[in-house]
């Protein structure tokens, strides 16, 4: 069910609040950054890679074992955190919030009535 104009300003409005006001909503992620497939098929075969020397430390036991099986740790580590960790997207290709419109036919409808609610706000 679509929200109405007067709750559609309302949450808008709640909206530029909270980024205006609350530095935990600013820094958390947001729609420009992603996951890579390309981090995570390198950090699955280095998470495969360090299974695979744990095994072979246990395999050889002795303090060489050992050796092996802490760099076999590090590199698991290492592969998990390569694939769970988002890349940041080039922020050329975002349009920036200058307040001009981004297309030559006009600003949108939602534009439109931004501007017009941040206009009777700042009247008060």
């Amino acid at each position: 069910m679509p929200l109405s104009e007067q709750e559609q300003r309302l949450l808008d409005e709640m909206e530029r609040h909270l980024m205006k006001n609350d530095a935990d909503v600013v820094s958390a992620p947001s729609g420009d950054r992603a996951l890579s497939y390309r981090n995570l098929v390198y950090g699955a075969v280095l998470l495969l890679a360090g299974v695979g020397g744990l095994i072979a430390g246990v395999a050889v036991g002795d303090v060489l074992g050992i050796v092996i099986g802490v760099v076999a740790f590090v590199a698991m580590l290492a592969g998990v955190m390569l694939a769970v960790t988002p890349i940041r997207r080039s922020t050329s290709t975002r349009p920036e919030s200058s307040g001009t419109p981004r297309s030559s036919s006009g600003p949108s409808f939602m534009d439109r009535m931004n501007d017009r609610w941040d206009r009777r706000s700042e009247g008060r």
